[in-house]
């Protein structure tokens, strides 16, 4: 049977619970501590700048939406923002990996192989329970790697607990922490080169 438009949920109840959700944006770092949202949004553009004069790197990982936020983001900040910034989503090593060891490795051994102190990992998964999030996550801690996470739904997700700076979107649906990190993520990039351009340090 079909149904009517009077069944679907109201555009601007929609838009406000996603809007509310990015408005109650969480930041905390490693110890727990809660920061304003523009002091964790300065926090990470100091990172990445500094990084930047450092010759760090940053890697963005994720999976499906945030997989594809991951390769948007890397490709944006290196391009615009002149950092040095890669995704792991060659379809190649995914599958290699992800066949001849095992799917949860498919963004620690990268990491492993090719990443130094010091340099960024940048974990975006809605659930933050993602199990290959999490051992690249703890392979990033092994490797003395600075953390930033971006996630949702749960304010317990074990990913949220892991980062040296952690963004948590409060919103129950996929869809709405998917945009919302997007969002992050433009407002962090859009703001670093206001402050610091693309070019010369």
């Amino acid at each position: 049977m079909a149904r009517s438009s009077s069944d679907l949920e109201a555009w601007p109840d929609y838009v406000g619970t996603a809007s509310a959700a990015l408005r109650d944006l969480a930041v905390t770092t490693a110890s727990g501590t809660t920061l304003t949202a523009a002091d964790g949004f300065r926090h990470l553009i100091e990172i990445a700048h500094a990084g930047r004069a450092q010759g760090q790197r940053i890697y963005f990982i994720g999976n499906g939406a945030s997989a594809m936020m991951a390769s948007h983001f890397a490709a944006d900040a290196c391009k615009n923002a002149g950092l040095s910034a890669m995704a792991f989503n060659d379809a190649s090593l995914l599958t290699a990996i992800g066949n001849d060891v095992t799917f949860d490795e498919i963004f620690a051994l990268p990491l492993g192989r090719l990443a130094r102190a010091g340099d960024l990992v940048v974990a975006i998964s809605s659930s933050g329970n993602s199990p290959n999030i999490l051992r690249a996550l703890d392979q990033a801690r092994s490797m003395a790697l600075q953390i930033v996470t971006l996630t949702g739904k749960g304010a317990g997700n074990r990913a949220r607990a892991r980062g040296d700076l952690n963004f948590y979107v409060p919103a129950a649906r996929y869809g709405w922490v998917e945009c919302a990190h997007q969002l992050i993520l433009h407002y962090w990039l859009d703001q670093y080169l206001n402050l610091y351009g693309g070019g010369a340090l």
